[in-house]
């Protein structure tokens, strides 16, 4: 790979839609669930998995959890997805009360 290819590859990454939504993380064993917002949905799921196989999830329940029960137990599943054109201002405000509506919805505990 060339230099300015490299470059180009960069800044195409860079310039590619964020698509901003709401997840929720299911545990089949037991029934909890869990939602949270992000910015960036299509890639939540991988940041997620990682923190939780080492142990260093934020998510006190959801790492109990974890721990109690196998990786296979445990669903990702995207609930929302903001339009593109959004401001950031806005996309903001609309995340959170959409995860409120899903949480109040599933009876889940936010992330």
């Amino acid at each position: 790979m060339t230099q300015t290819n490299r470059k180009t590859l960069i800044a195409a990454y860079k310039e590619r839609p964020t698509i901003a939504g709401v997840y929720a993380v299911i545990c089949s064993a037991t029934g909890q669930v869990w939602v949270g917002k992000s910015r960036h949905i299509d890639t939540e799921q991988n940041g997620l998995w990682f923190a939780l196989r080492h142990g260093g999830s934020p998510y006190r329940s959801l790492q109990a959890a974890w721990k109690a029960h196998a990786p296979e137990d445990f669903r990702f599943e995207q609930l929302d997805r903001l339009p593109e054109d959004i401001s950031d201002l806005r996309r903001k405000d609309e995340l959170v009360s959409r995860a409120k509506l899903w949480i109040a919805r599933l009876g889940a505990e936010a992330l």
